[in-house]
Parts: structure tokens; sequence; C-alpha cells
């Protein structure tokens, strides 16, 4: 604690918001140390130990605000970490994380209720919740079902690909396969026979269905989205000092297959 008050993150970037809260809290009796964007944030988290972390969920990207309790929770675990949003029916998706998140403030927050609740978090015992991390090849291959079911959407969410007419399983059968796949690449682990011409495959099958390149482009786009999607909801789990490294490498990959599911496809036309 600075001077014994209790030292307090605040990260939000409404400056409006940083400047009339901050100072609020500052006559609350906390020593209030704001930052404006993600980087800044990770910095000063690096360079000291704070009691208290306010997160807007939004910080210039959705969930950003995820980024900076997953960084806090590591190096301070003992930090009392509450997000801001201005979405109350986001509510029912903070509790399903309430481990990794001590609470959560509804905008506009009332600031003698947020004042009090900081005080109560802070007299609370503070348990370490211990939160195994994960490199993303991991998340992503125990989620390849529900990542198959978010590209799926987004695909028949899409005017130009679900104006070709398959049903679930002949538009997604390949997803989990080419998933299966690249997930293997990117952990240098061999790959069986079988699945070496995933992505040709599917560039094949794809031509047979009416698809045309640019459509195989459209729609490995799309599967890059859901993956992203799914990486977001398992921010808080997953080991940050690898994330860049490995989203690039997963992007890497998918793009490998995707051209060559291209290459397959535009053989395919020539033969024709």
């Amino acid at each position: 604690m600075a001077q014994g008050k209790p030292s307090l993150l605040f990260v939000d970037d409404e400056p409006n918001i940083r400047l009339t809260l901050g100072m609020y809290l500052e006559d609350q009796g906390f020593a209030v140390t704001t930052a404006a964007a993600v980087p800044e944030a990770l910095k000063l988290i690096t360079e000291k130990a704070f009691d208290v972390l306010i997160a807007d969920l939004n910080i210039g990207h959705p969930g950003d605000g995820f980024t900076v309790v997953s960084a806090i929770r590591r190096i301070h675990p003992r930090t009392v970490t509450f997000i801001l949003t201005g979405f109350p029916a986001f509510e029912t998706a903070l509790q399903a994380i309430r481990l990794q998140v001590d609470d959560y403030i509804t905008k506009p927050t009332d600031t003698e209720t947020l004042a009090q609740r900081i005080r109560d978090k802070l007299a609370q015992p503070k348990a370490e919740h211990y939160v195994p991390s994960k490199r993303v090849s991991q998340i992503v291959g125990e989620h390849v079902p529900e990542i198959t079911r978010r590209w799926l959407d987004r695909v028949q969410a899409d005017p130009l690909l679900s104006a070709i007419k398959l049903n679930d399983k002949e538009r997604a059968d390949h997803v989990p396969r080419v998933l299966q796949v690249a997930l293997k690449i990117s952990r240098d682990e061999p790959i069986p026979a079988l699945d070496t011409n995933a992505a040709r495959d599917h560039g094949i099958v794809r031509r047979k269905q009416g698809y045309t390149a640019a459509l195989l482009v459209r729609e490995a786009r799309l599967l890059l989205d859901a993956i992203a999607s799914c990486i977001q909801d398992n921010l808080l789990s997953i080991q940050v000092s690898y994330l860049i490294h490995d989203l690039v490498n997963i992007h890497r990959i998918v793009n490998m297959l995707m051209e060559e599911s291209v290459e397959a496809f535009v053989e395919t036309s020539k033969k024709k």
C-alpha cells in the first residue's frame, strides 16, 4: 500500500471516466494509478503490485479487460480484480469466470456502492486461485466441436456461403479433421497418412459442391474468426507469454492448408 492507502489500478480508454472515477476513488482513500490502454496497463503491472484492479471490459477492443485480469492474476495473484462493463446482460457470462474475476461493476455505477464493494473485497481473506495455463493449441484442441459450431453459425449467416445448399454435415464435416491436422503441425507431431491430404480432399469436395476459389478463402477466414472467438472466451486460461507466437502459428498453418485446398480445387477445375 502507498502511504497506508490501498493501491488501485484503473484501466479504461474513456478519458472522462478515468478522470472522474479516478478522482472519486482518490477522495475515498485509494492511491489510484490510471491506464488508457492494455500495453500501458501491462507495463504498470510488471513494475509494481496493486491491491485492486478495475478494468473496463472493452479497452479499445472487446474483451481486452480480461487480458489485463489474466496478466495480473499470474503476476500478483492476491490482487482484487473488478471488471467494469456497460452491458448488464453480460452478467451471466461473468458468473462463469467468478474464480478469476472477483466482482463486476455495471456502468453507470453508483460510486459510493463501488467504494464500499472494493473495501469489502479487500477486507475478505484473499484466496489464490490457481488457473492452469495452457498453450493456444491445447485450448483449440479442447474446443474443436465448439469451434466447428461457431464456424458453422458464421457460414450460415453469410449470404454467399449459405447460398450453396448443403446440410450441416456436408458443410462442416471437414472442419474437425483440418483443425486436428493444423494442431498436429503446430506441435510438430507426425501426421498419419490418412490426414496428409485433408486439405486437398477438402478442396476437391468443395469444387464438386459448387464452391468457387473465393468462397474457399472466405470460409477459411470465418474459421480463423471462430478460433479467435474461442481463444477470447478462454483468455484467462492461456499461457500469455506464448499467446502471440501461437496465434501467428495457428493462422499461418490454417492459411497454408487453405492454399493446399485452393490448389487442389484449381487442379480439379482444369480436369473438367
